[in-house]
């Protein structure tokens, strides 16, 4: 006459009951209690929302229908009234038996909130099976479904589907019988398992409510909203989270008329309605942190308009970016501004803020300069501002500190080798130049001395205290010839850092 047609997620929550169980009937760990306690917890949740979606149907059919039309709506109101009657009578016995085994086993422990014997498996077996309770119970939830089945007619009995039922299992792999209380409160079994197998019924017993009721008000368009479709729904203040943060989200059920035509808006923009849900797209086109507020209006039985808002919703648009670090050449240069590029995915660029151990950091956007002084290291730290003001540390990176590289000296754009009488006579001056550093770091040159030895004759010795020739030096240099060599030595330069250093010498041979 009835039959059971379970949606997905009371499929989900029935295959989830029996692993555990299965897994309790090996070993009892606290993962194992621990997880029959979430599971309590999340089919009380359910329950309480199907219990508001259908109290909130009640009352609006009351406040219109049996308002406007009494003659047609009393007898399905009290009909319906019934079957709540049928549903809170069967929900205050399973409590009642919830509250014995909770006294039994210790009451409720604060710190776990479960029960403090949860994992006791005799209490179960004794009081549910062995005195009988269990036998009571499964009697009362037969008698609730047929009372159910009653407020209808007979042709509506042959397709009515109820998920609320006692009925024994078949049998088991080695053929043997085990009735409905054993499976559920029997030998082996621990007493939180036996606190979930008794919330479990009540949420079965919820969907039941909630259907039947649809069912009866739905007969006379009673409701202003037809809840056709539920769904379990998760939803997270944010999917990005660092390490050591927690990762929260509300888990809870929902209920939609899928035929229904809302509107549906962010801002002043109307949304399409698929399934009677608005869908909200936006392209990330540009950096930051944006803010967003959904409404929902929806028309009552009397032809108005009820307005429903969402929570404010929070989302960071960054740029997809990806960081490589040279473990080994993460390296500072005194004297000059060392460029520093910083990306934190999932941070906008005015939530992140970058801090050295020592010398100096500026800039922002991303875009860094550093200035030190002192050799040896330093660390440069990244901060960003989570939601509500707190700082956290992202990441930090140690750098060497060295001084600038020295430089070469150059004379007519080398560094020895030969030269032609009549290129060595057309310069004036030598210099210091950095090869192969990417840093604009130009050396000054302060002293250097200048040697000539010709053919048979003896060298010649000039200085001068820059790196221009003086008068002795050009005369000297206009009397070379062929064969001559010219050396420059006791070069000395000063660098952006201000540290006076010693060259290597240099030397031509006169082409």
């Amino acid at each position: 006459m009835a039959s059971v047609n379970e949606t997905p997620r009371q499929k989900m929550m029935g295959i989830l009951y029996l692993v555990l169980l299965g897994i309790a009937a090996t070993t009892v760990t606290d993962h194992v209690l621990d997880a029959f306690r979430n599971l309590t917890v999340s089919l009380e949740t359910s329950s309480k929302n199907v219990k508001s979606t259908v109290d909130n149907s009640m009352s609006n059919f009351e406040a219109t229908k049996l308002k406007n039309e009494p003659e047609r709506a009393r007898p399905v109101w009290e009909r319906a009234s019934k079957v709540k009657n049928y549903i809170n009578d069967l929900d205050m016995f399973i409590n009642t038996l919830k509250d014995t085994l909770t006294s039994i086993g210790g009451g409720v422990d604060k710190v776990t909130g479960d029960v403090s014997n949860r994992a006791d498996i005799d209490i179960s077996p004794r009081m549910m099976v062995r005195k009988g309770l269990a036998g009571q119970l499964k009697a009362k939830i037969n008698k609730t479904r047929e009372d159910i089945i009653a407020q209808f007619d007979k042709k509506d009995q042959e397709n009515l589907k109820l998920s609320l039922n006692a009925q024994d299992p078949p049998r088991n792999r080695g053929g043997v019988l085990t009735s409905w209380e054993e499976s559920n409160f029997g030998e082996g079994i621990p007493l939180t398992a036996a606190l979930t197998a008794l919330t479990k019924i009540q949420a079965d017993m919820r969907n039941t409510e909630a259907e039947v009721i649809k069912k009866i008000l739905g007969e006379v368009d009673k409701a202003v909203i037809n809840l056709d479709r539920f769904d379990a729904v998760a939803v997270a203040p944010t999917s990005y989270v660092l390490v050591g943060q927690q990762y929260t989200a509300d888990v809870f059920l929902t209920a939609s008329d899928s035929k229904a035509n809302p509107e549906v808006s962010v801002g002043n923009q109307s949304l399409k309605i698929v399934d009677g849900k608005g869908l909200y797209t936006v392209t990330a086109s540009r950096e930051g942190e944006f803010k967003w507020v959904g409404t929902v209006k929806v028309k009552q039985a009397d032809g108005t308009m009820k307005e429903y808002k969402t929570k404010e919703q929070v989302y960071t648009v960054a740029r997809p970016s990806a960081v490589v670090s040279p473990d080994k050449m993460n390296v500072f240069y005194i004297g000059v501004p060392n460029p520093v590029s910083v990306s934190a995915p999932g941070f906008s660029k005015d939530k992140v803020k970058v801090s050295i151990s020592a010398g100096e950091i500026s800039g922002t956007g991303g875009t860094y300069t550093v200035n030190v002084k002192q050799v040896g290291k330093v660390t440069v730290t990244v901060s960003g501002t989570l939601e509500g003001g707190k700082s956290t540390v992202l990441g930090s990176t140690e750098f060497r500190i060295k001084r600038i590289p020295p430089p070469r000296v150059k004379f007519g754009g080398k560094s020895g080798g030969r030269l032609s009488t009549g290129a060595m006579k057309a310069q004036n001056r030598i210099f210091a130049v950095l090869e192969d550093f990417d840093f604009d770091a130009p050396f000054s040159i302060q002293h250097f001395t200048m040697f000539i030895i010709k053919p048979r004759s003896e060298p010649l010795v000039f200085e001068s205290n820059n790196n221009s020739f003086t008068p002795a030096m050009s005369a000297g240099m206009n009397g070379i010839t062929s064969g001559s060599r010219v050396t420059f030595d006791n070069v000395f330069a000063t660098g952006p850092d201000g540290m006076k250093r010693q060259l290597d010498p240099i030397t031509f041979t006169v082409e």
